[in-house]
C-alpha cells in the first residue's frame, strides 16, 4: 500500500490548481446569441392595430310605414332605412338603427345617444336652430283620411269636426290653426296608424297626416274603407331630411355628397319605386313645415 506524504500532497495540489487558472484564461467567452438582442427595435416598428370603425347609432320612430316600421322579425325596414342604408354604404359607414319614439326624439340626437336621425322628418327654419339638415330626400305634403263614404272635400270642412293627428306633427299644427289649440275635438295619438284606427273604430271623423303614410294604410286596409282628400291650398309642400347633431359638419358633408351619389346612379330611384311607383320629381327647396 503507497502511502501520500504530505510533502506529495501539497505538490500535487499545486499542480491541479495551476492547470485551472491555466484553463480559465485561455477559455474565450462566447458571443452573445440572437436571442439576447435588445427587442425595443422590434415593438418599435410595429404598427399599432387598427381601431374598429365607429358604428353610428341612427334613431328613428318605427310607427310611419312606409318610411319606418317593424317587420314580423322586429327588424326595423321601410323607405327611410333603405336610403339610409344606402348612403351608408357609399360613405363608408357603419350604423345601427334604434327605434325611437317620437316624442322625445330630438333630446336623443342633441344629448349624444343618437348620431342622427331619419324619421320622415320635415325641415323647418325652427328645427334649424337646434340641429343640422342634410339636402332634402323626400317631397311630402298633408291630406286627410275620411271614410269612403264621408262629405268632407277640404281641410276647412274639419273646422267643427272631430280629428285624429300624431302629436307634434304638421298635422297637429295645421288643425291646432284650424280649430285652436286648446279645441276638445283635437285627438293626438302617439302614431298616426293609431289615429287611423280610431278613424275606423268611427272615434274621430278625418284624420290628418303625411301624404305616404295615409296613402300607404289606405292601399293595405282596404277592409276600412278610406279615402284620402287632398287640399293643396290648405298644406304647404313639406321636405324631408337627415337629421345630425347642430355643428357636426364632418357627418352633414359625407351624408350630403353619399345623398347625391345615390341619386346620380339611380339608387334612389330603385329605392322610391319599391315603395311607391313612379320615381319622385327632383326635390326643391326645404319649406317651413313640420312632420
Amino acid at each position: 500500500m503507497r502511502v501520500l506524504t504530505t510533502r506529495r500532497f501539497l505538490q500535487t495540489a499545486a499542480v491541479l490548481v495551476a492547470g485551472m487558472l491555466l484553463g480559465a484564461c485561455g477559455k474565450k467567452d462566447a458571443p452573445p446569441s440572437e436571442s439576447t438582442a435588445p427587442a425595443a427595435a422590434t415593438t418599435a416598428t410595429t404598427a399599432p392595430p387598427a381601431e374598429p370603425a365607429r358604428v353610428l347609432v341612427v334613431g328613428t320612430d318605427a310607427a310611419y310605414a312606409p318610411f319606418e316600421s317593424q317587420n314580423q322579425s322586429g327588424e326595423i325596414v321601410g323607405f327611410d332605412i333603405d336610403i339610409v342604408r344606402a348612403i351608408a354604404d357609399k360613405a363608408g359607414l357603419q350604423v345601427k338603427f334604434v327605434n325611437t319614439p317620437w316624442e322625445g326624439i330630438f333630446t336623443t340626437l342633441d344629448q349624444g345617444d343618437r348620431d342622427l336621425l331619419v324619421s320622415a322628418i320635415t325641415i323647418t327654419d325652427e328645427r334649424r336652430q337646434s340641429m343640422d339638415f342634410s339636402d332634402p330626400y323626400f317631397n311630402a305634403q298633408q291630406l286627410i283620411a275620411v271614410k269612403a263614404d264621408s262629405k268632407i272635400s277640404k281641410f276647412a270642412d274639419l273646422k267643427k269636426l272631430k280629428v285624429g293627428v300624431q302629436t307634434g306633427t304638421t298635422g297637429d299644427e295645421a288643425v291646432s290653426k284650424l280649430q285652436g289649440k286648446t279645441s276638445t275635438s283635437i285627438r293626438r295619438f302617439e302614431s298616426t296608424p293609431l289615429a287611423l284606427q280610431e278613424l275606423e273604430a268611427g272615434g274621430v271623423d278625418a284624420v290628418v297626416a303625411d301624404n305616404g303614410v295615409v296613402e300607404n294604410y289606405v292601399a293595405n286596409n282596404a277592409a276600412a274603407k278610406f279615402k284620402s282628400v287632398a287640399d293643396p291650398a290648405a298644406f304647404a309642400s313639406e321636405q324631408y331630411g337627415i337629421a345630425v347633431k347642430k355643428g357636426n359638419t364632418e357627418l352633414l358633408e359625407k351624408i350630403n355628397k353619399a345623398l347625391a351619389e345615390i341619386r346620380a346612379d339611380g339608387s334612389y330611384d330603385r329605392i322610391y319605386a319599391t315603395y311607391f311607383g313612379t320615381p319622385q320629381a327632383a326635390t326643391p327647396a326645404a319649406s317651413a313645415a313640420s312632420r
